[in-house]
């Protein structure tokens, strides 16, 4: 059995391994022939046009104004319901609530693209008529709404974890189950918290189909939530998706888009993990 199980964890090392490889072998053959300063740097990303241009910057612009929309929405209500089924729920209550809430994470992020086009979408051009029908607003709530499920359920785990002791030493020194929750069990769990929001957070970086449905195809440097953008990996979408010929550089932008996004949510990780061993509590 050990034997076995070391198979298996070096078939998940070589993998992540082969990806890493696969992004910096193809992303050299970008660099040779664009500057990484230009890349990084450039406000205008054309790189299929006649007059290509190759600066990545209104795609980073686009990925992170999603996921901005998409914390403000997941994050206090993630919170939210995990302190309601930790500390205010019925078990009764909680056995039938928390899996309703996973059932979210569940659902195909496709459908998700749908329900942001076809209902939050109206409702947005209702209440703002100058909402265009492709728009990063409606994508970011609909993140938000698909990322809940993922906060709410490891936050409620890890607040679970606080040792009931915490709690009714609190309580015998009068405090309220409120104070309780924000004040004892919130903080001794705030390591598992942060991990789950910044888990959260990868997951919107990362999100494809809604953004693609949702947002729009329109890479330029705009910070209008209202307006149709293109996120990193919505142009991986659609280049892979379309006649771009093998090995050029409009191909090879693949790649360098795709590394991009790896280190957006390789350092967002490293940050998690340096935070969680910070604030760490060992009970």
């Amino acid at each position: 059995m050990p034997g076995i199980l070391s198979v298996f964890a070096l078939i998940s090392i070589l993998t992540t391994v082969g990806i890493v490889a696969i992004l910096v072998f193809e992303s050299i053959g970008f660099f040779r022939q664009v500057p990484i300063a230009d890349f990084l740097t450039g406000t205008k990303w054309t790189p299929l046009f006649a007059d290509p241009e190759f600066g990545v910057l209104p795609l980073i612009v686009g990925t992170m104004m999603i996921t901005l929309i998409g914390s403000v929405v997941a994050l206090p209500v993630g919170l939210g319901s995990a302190i309601y089924l930790s500390e205010y729920a019925p078990d009764r209550v909680r056995a039938v609530l928390k899996p309703v809430l996973e059932i979210l994470a569940g659902i195909p992020t496709i459908v998700y693209g749908f329900f942001a086009l076809t209902f939050v979408t109206p409702i947005l051009k209702w209440l703002l008529p100058q909402t265009e029908v492709f728009n990063a607003l409606s994508a970011g709530i609909v993140v938000g709404i698909m990322i809940i499920p993922m906060i709410s359920s490891l936050s409620e785990d890890a607040m679970m974890a606080v040792p009931r002791s915490l709690r009714s030493a609190a309580y015998a020194l009068g405090s309220t189950k409120l104070e309780v929750a924000v004040k004892i069990v919130v903080p001794a769990a705030f390591s598992g918290i942060v991990s789950s929001f910044v888990l959260g957070l990868s997951r919107a970086v990362g999100e494809t189909m809604i953004v693609t449905l949702a947002a729009g195809n329109l890479a330029h440097m705009s910070y209008n939530p209202l307006e149709s953008i293109q996120t990193l990996t919505a142009y991986i979408v659609s280049v892979s998706s379309g006649d771009t010929q093998h090995g050029t550089v409009e191909y090879l932008t693949i790649y360098a888009v795709g590394i991009t996004l790896f280190v957006i949510t390789l350092v967002m990780n490293i940050l998690a993990g340096y935070i969680s061993r910070k604030f760490r509590e060992e009970y």
